[in-house]
């Protein structure tokens, strides 16, 4: 950034270093791979980040390159909200626009897949004033039965494996539950077992409890007869020593 001075008639240079502002580019993202049958549809997908509001003047380009071959023509064209199907090649009347420029999107279906359809496609976006950046690439292999990706077997693998940790893991606690539950219910009757024995003891305490002032009252009831039989008989031999 440079600033000019009218001091002189040639001017004056001033340098302001480090503030200028980094130019942020577009980026656009696809798959690296889709795959297809014969005969079936593929829907090629593609967005894009920008740091720019999206334009009414947003454009998607789409180019093929067959494989083997070097070089790529256009087939499909969006621009002022209008979808463009190029009208030279095999794609002119297979190509289906799907994608919707306010989400960023800018995918295409390809419909009624052939083997000569194999190849690279490119997917390209400019967002104006934002439209530099790079394209981005997807390739399609068409198979006459589409072949189970490594990574679908594998995350198949790991989801039965999850599936029966959390199967074990549901059976430890349901069987951990009904331990406990049945603990608990052991020891609630050992608790009302417990509980009974002490209500008959208490019984058996309180009925010894009233049976003591009975026995107390039974001995001295004895001890008086006693006594005063003793008394009358003491009686008896002194009257009978007077007598004499």
């Amino acid at each position: 950034l440079s600033c000019y001075t009218g001091d002189s008639q040639e001017g004056s240079k001033t340098e302001f270093p480090g503030v200028l502002s980094p130019t942020l580019a577009i980026v656009v993202y696809t798959d690296r791979e889709v795959y297809g049958a014969v005969g079936s549809q593929v829907t090629l997908h593609c967005s894009f980040w920008s740091s720019e509001w999206v334009s009414d003047d947003i454009s998607f380009t789409w180019r093929y390159q067959p494989e083997g071959g070097r070089d790529a023509i256009s087939i499909f064209h969006y621009a002022k909200g209008q979808p463009y199907i190029d009208e030279v090649g095999t794609f002119k009347e297979r190509i289906q626009w799907v994608g919707d420029p306010s989400w960023k999107d800018g995918s295409i279906v390809i419909h009624n897949l052939d083997y000569s359809d194999n190849g690279t496609f490119t997917c390209d976006v400019k967002n104006p004033p934002d439209i530099v950046g790079k394209t981005s690439q997807v390739t399609l292999y068409v198979f006459e039965k589409v072949p189970t990706r490594y990574g679908v077997v594998l995350g198949a693998v790991i989801g039965g494996i999850l599936g029966v940790v959390l199967l074990l893991l549901l059976l430890f606690y349901l069987i951990r539950y009904c331990w406990l539950r049945r603990q608990a219910a052991l020891q609630r009757r050992l608790s009302a077992m417990e509980k009974g024995k002490f209500h008959k003891s208490s019984k058996d305490s309180s009925k010894r409890g009233r049976q003591t002032p009975v026995l107390y009252a039974m001995l001295d009831h004895s001890r008086s007869t006693k006594a005063a039989s003793e008394k009358k008989s003491k009686g008896l031999g002194e009257s009978r020593k007077d007598k004499k």
